[in-house]
């Protein structure tokens, strides 16, 4: 892997940001992992998941209350990964480390691995934020063009158009191809060669066919297979979107930076600056949308706290944005969801210009 350092890890701005940080947290006498909130929204999904499923596969319902239910589910699932998975992979949601594991390991029972998820999004992706070769949430070549350093193709011209067909893929491309790819090349972003023990091997193997027997096969055998494939069609396209709407709306869109090293193998700012000018921050004024994405709108306070529970970034986003006035940085954030997705859009025409 190549060797890329910041330019200063310690910055004033990030000493003067995390001293107030942890000055809120001993002020108020809080833990900094997740608290009650966490749990009742992990029962919420967790049960609203459980109840889907048993209803699609084992009560045979009109296809006008079948459909709606399985876009139901994909919301769930995906709200499964915001607020559970994700704080467990950080070690965010709970200060038992049993707890956390589990919580992480809601993504394997949903069919993908979470040993190359931790290296994809816990190592390479919130150490090397948008830098091309790097960062893999960045690296969908050919099928589309996220930064000026990629190569363009004629037909990136339309992906402001067929990108949502790309995302509804995604879900069913992680499960069923790209956590495949990983797990035979070995290699995840720019980081190769990577090390799986006897544990996770069986680990990996064990989530696909357990994942196959019960979403696919036991499906199949209770509605027989047009049934099955009309559904979890639907359910798979709708989890793909959520996913990676969610997660792109952080990351690409209008003024953010995607960053390259120089020939010293140096980036131009320290990790904390780079970080803030690599992300921005959605529809934080939404109560809904920060209850679904488990705060992931809240991407700024999350990409310089990862260790920080999401039911904590409304309270230290306020220090947050302080902290980077003081020191003159820019912190970026769209009003609402719609505002985002537009400047999504806005940023994959750009990218598919010549």
């Amino acid at each position: 892997m190549q060797e890329i350092k910041f330019n200063g890890n310690q910055s004033d701005f990030y000493i003067d940001l995390r001293k107030r940080v942890n000055e809120y947290f001993k002020d108020t006498n809080k833990e900094k992992t997740g608290d009650y909130r966490i749990i009742v929204k992990a029962l919420f999904f967790s049960i609203s998941f459980i109840t889907s499923y048993i209803l699609l596969v084992f009560v045979d319902m009109p296809v006008w209350l079948s459909i709606p239910l399985c876009v139901y589910a994909g919301i769930i699932t995906a709200g499964i990964g915001f607020n559970m998975m994700h704080d467990g992979s950080h070690g965010s949601f709970s200060q038992n480390k049993s707890l956390n594991k589990m919580a992480e390991l809601s993504l394997n029972f949903l069919g993908c691995s979470s040993f190359f998820w931790n290296v994809k999004h816990v190592v390479v992706h919130h150490t090397y934020t948008n830098i091309d070769g790097m960062d893999d949430d960045i690296g969908n070549e050919p099928m589309l063009r996220l930064c000026e350093t990629q190569k363009r193709y004629a037909f990136h011209a339309l992906q402001q158009y067929y990108f949502v067909f790309i995302y509804g893929l995604l879900y069913l491309g992680w499960i069923f191809l790209l956590d495949f790819i990983k797990y035979f090349s070995r290699k995840v972003g720019n980081k190769d060669n990577i090390h799986i023990n006897a544990s996770t091997h069986v680990g990996f193997w064990s989530t696909k066919v357990i994942y196959s027997l019960l979403f696919v096969a036991l499906p199949i055998w209770q509605l027989g297979f047009v049934k099955f494939i009309t559904g979890y069609s639907v359910y798979m396209f709708v989890t793909g979107i959520t996913i990676s709407l969610v997660f792109q709306l952080a990351h690409c869109v209008e003024n953010m930076a995607f960053d390259h090293p120089m020939k010293d193998g140096k980036i131009a700012n320290d990790w904390a600056t780079h970080q803030v000018a690599t992300t921005s921050n959605f529809a934080t004024q939404s109560k809904l949308v920060s209850f679904f994405t488990g705060g992931l709108n809240f991407q700024i306070e999350h990409h310089l706290f990862p260790k920080i529970s999401h039911v904590h970034y409304p309270e230290i986003s306020k220090i947050v944005k302080n902290v980077c006035a003081k020191h003159g940085i820019s912190y970026f954030e769209q009003k609402t969801l719609l505002n985002a997705i537009v400047s999504h859009v806005k940023h994959l025409k750009e990218m598919g210009k010549k």
